[in-house]
């Protein structure tokens, strides 16, 4: 199959798409600046010594809570202070979602990339907001979407003439409270954009504990190598020294202290997936 045309920069020497897998990784939300802190500079160093290029990830709200009385986050003023001291401490670029349109400005004077959830992906003025602002896109496909309408969600970031768009896989809905990979959706997207691999959201059971979303981790290594196997850019993992005492998605988080064994067990597949990535049978 074919695929996007060229790498897309997200740092001066970031590129997705390119001869090395990005890893977005961090915790759920912005908790502390300790937390962030201790996350960031584990991760950091672990993805330099398995080869991996490093974003760090934390979203500043969660907007799509199951329950109203869930945790959101710490403000919006107060998060975008901790990631910019976590980019500049650890000297990393940052990722972090928006929910709305007059977010993509004031979010993308600190982060390098702007990420745009699942559950608005088709969100047109969402969108375009965050393509004006020059940073690069992240989309992530909505669990309702079919992999190759994902094209349009591209094509309305490029729209305002930035180019700099790419995908995230995660799982569509099958049933209530239980996601599933068609590892189909990866090279169909892949064809128009380079695309990321949501691990430990694809483990998800959103709402599967009533007021909270659930998750199944110990999924979390199958889809991991499978993904890999096929060729992605790289991947999104949320981790956390304690993922039980989380104040979101701990269910499907990989514990901070097992990130070491996970990333090497990734890149050793994502490695052999890259060899036989032109392989076709036609």
């Amino acid at each position: 199959m074919r695929t996007f045309s060229k790498p897309i920069a997200i740092a001066e020497t970031i590129k997705v798409g390119g001869e090395q897998p990005v890893l977005f990784a961090g915790p759920c939300a912005v908790e502390s600046l300790d937390i962030c802190l201790e996350i960031g500079t584990t991760v950091r160093d672990l993805a330099a010594k398995y080869g991996f290029q490093y974003v760090f990830k934390a979203s500043f709200d969660k907007a799509n809570r199951t329950s109203s009385g869930s945790f959101r986050g710490i403000g919006m003023d107060r998060s975008l202070e901790v990631l910019q001291k976590v980019g500049k401490e650890l000297g990393v670029p940052l990722v972090t979602d928006i929910h709305e349109s007059r977010q993509a400005a004031e979010v993308a004077e600190v982060v390098d990339v702007l990420q745009i959830p699942a559950f608005l992906c088709r969100q047109t003025d969402l969108l375009l907001a965050a393509g004006e602002t020059g940073k690069a896109v992240k989309i992530k496909r909505g669990q309702f979407m079919a992999p190759e309408d994902m094209a349009f969600a591209v094509d309305k970031v490029k729209s305002t003439g930035n180019e700099r768009a790419f995908l995230t896989e995660r799982g569509f809905v099958l049933g209530y409270h239980n996601l599933v990979v068609d590892m189909r959706a990866l090279p169909i997207m892949r064809q128009f954009a380079p695309v990321i691999f949501d691990i430990t959201h694809s483990v998800q059971q959103p709402g599967g504990l009533g007021g909270s979303s659930g998750g199944q981790r110990e999924m979390a290594p199958y889809l991991a190598r499978a993904a890999a196997a096929t060729g992605v850019d790289g991947f999104f993992i949320e981790t956390h020294p304690e993922p039980e005492k989380a104040l979101s998605d701990g269910p499907n988080m990989i514990p901070l202290h097992r990130m070491d064994d996970f990333l090497e067990m990734l890149k050793a597949s994502w490695e052999l997936g890259r060899k036989f990535l032109d392989f076709e049978v036609q």
